[in-house]
């Protein structure tokens, strides 16, 4: 059955993964159940935030959207979704150094990363205090770390691969998969990572440098790495990026972002101080709502004076400079990279309600699904073993199982139980 995305965080003390991970999974939109029964001391919840099927053209139905869990404002639905705080993140950690071996043993149940990387260049690389450290060092050693870890392990037993391989003529997919499985691979993984540098050679004329190759093309293809610059309103931070920025071959892995600006923000506006929606752009005062003809200001509390500077800062350093704190977006380019599909599983696609036949809410439920998944991979997902009829989407219209789920196709369905 398949499992859902999980998001591994992983950062060197002192880079500010606590804050981002709390800044992800405090989100003001929790509301009832979540969809996952367990989640363990290392795992927690953060929320995407997708265009919701209620504010598509032809249904426009955002006011009688009720997600079951989540929330779903105007259109725009945060939904929940797995984060792992990965452990013991320091150069050696291969060779067990910190916590290693820990760190490395959950990395591998990631879908994609989010590494948290301090671009003040104020901590070192074991997150000690200094000044004028490269924080592109950090991006470097970690992908070393990971590929060092696997490769180490592969080129320990080749020998005993090749022959194995030559033995029950595998197909090189097929020799590489029973390797790599244990960092939660499958086989359509290691075909795109052989096609990924073209590799011709036959496996058993492999040199060290080519299993290297493979090794890292691998990694990059199992474990999309979102880069979350952070702390970007100190000093230091415009020259740093700007370094980094050189050196990563696609722009989209970066996200500019303050956690600790999120974490304030949405502090000030449980007390009560401020208006504020997560990952916004702005944010509005008792002054600034009585300025634009609120008498009552939002009912929101007078700032002092300390705090009025403290917030003018912020807006000037972070909001109005970059667009928002970046954290949320952190998310949204985590399941870019993945190619997450939201899905919304309905039982009448002309209505799209899904409760009682009183019910009137609608789009209760959605889930998200990997890049090339079919509508049969959805209703496993959802209904489990149970045997399937058929499923319709939108229209009435009937949809076979090995049909692709993509955005604004089949991404809306209904699950008919029993024989077809």
């Amino acid at each position: 059955m398949p499992r859902d995305p999980l998001i591994g965080l992983v950062g060197k003390p002192s880079s500010g993964k606590s804050t981002t991970l709390n800044s992800l999974t405090d989100a003001t939109s929790k509301v009832g159940n979540f969809p996952f029964t367990t989640i363990d001391p290392q795992r927690a919840v953060g929320y995407l935030q997708i265009p919701c099927a209620c504010a598509r053209p032809g249904i426009d139905l955002s006011e009688r959207c009720k997600p079951n869990y989540g929330s779903c404002v105007e259109g725009k639905r945060s939904v929940p979704i797995e984060l792992l705080d990965v452990a013991g993140l320091v150069p050696g950690a291969h060779m067990g150094k910190g916590l290693g071996n820990r760190f490395l043993d959950d990395l591998r149940h990631a879908d994609a990363l989010v590494h948290v990387v301090d671009v003040s260049g104020t901590t070192d690389a074991e997150g000690k205090a200094t000044r004028g450290y490269d924080p592109s060092q950090d991006i470097v050693w970690l992908r070393s770390e990971i590929v060092r870890w696997i490769l180490g392990n592969l080129m320990e037993k080749w020998g005993s691969i090749k022959r194995r391989h030559i033995a029950v003529k595998a197909t090189p997919v097929e020799t590489l998969q029973n390797q790599l499985s244990g960092y939660g691979s499958n086989s359509k993984i290691v075909a795109r990572t052989l096609d990924r540098i073209s590799l011709k050679e036959p496996l058993p004329e492999w040199s060290e440098a080519t299993i290297t190759r493979v090794v890292e093309a691998f990694v990059d293809e199992k474990f999309p790495t979102v880069l979350a610059l952070n702390k970007i309103d100190h000093p230091d931070a415009d020259k740093n990026i700007a370094k980094i920025a050189k050196q990563v071959k696609d722009p989209k892995e970066i996200v500019l972002c303050s956690a600790i600006s999120e974490v304030f923000l949405r502090k000030l506006g449980k007390q009560g101080y401020i208006k504020y929606t997560e990952g916004a752009d702005y944010l509005d005062t008792r002054e600034d709502l009585i300025e634009a003809g609120d008498a009552n200001g939002g009912n929101l509390k007078p700032l002092d004076e300390k705090l009025t500077q403290r917030l003018e800062n912020l807006k000037d350093l972070v909001l109005y400079r970059f667009g928002s704190t970046g954290v949320v977006q952190v998310l949204t380019r985590a399941a870019e990279l993945l190619g997450l599909v939201p899905v919304f599983p309905v039982r009448n696609v002309h209505n799209y309600t899904s409760g009682s036949a009183s019910s009137t809410a609608v789009f209760r439920d959605c889930v998200l699904v990997g890049k090339g998944s079919t509508v049969g991979d959805v209703y496993r997902k959802v209904m489990g073993d149970a045997p399937m009829a058929y499923v319709e989407t939108r229209g009435g219209v009937r949809v076979a199982e090995d049909d692709l789920v993509v955005v604004g196709k089949n991404d809306i369905l209904s699950f008919k139980v029993g024989r077809a």
